[in-house]
C-alpha cells in the first residue's frame, strides 16, 4: 500500500484585495499575495499560519 500524503494545497482568499491564490499548507518561506503583497501564509515549522480565508483544498 502506498501512504497518502498529509500535506495539500489550499485556495486562500486575501482579506485586503480579494485575490484568490493557491498556497502549500506547509511552506518553508513566507507566501505573499501576488496582487497587493500582504502575507498569506507564514511558516511555523509544520503547518502554516494562514492569514486569509481558506476557501478549500485543491485536488
Amino acid at each position: 500500500m502506498i501512504p497518502r500524503p498529509t500535506s495539500k494545497f489550499l485556495r486562500v482568499k486575501c482579506e485586503d484585495c480579494g485575490n484568490e491564490q493557491v498556497v502549500f499548507d506547509r511552506p518553508s518561506n513566507v507566501v505573499l499575495c501576488q496582487v497587493c503583497g500582504r502575507t498569506l501564509a507564514k511558516p511555523t515549522g509544520g503547518k502554516a499560519a494562514i492569514r486569509g480565508e481558506i476557501l478549500g483544498a485543491v485536488e
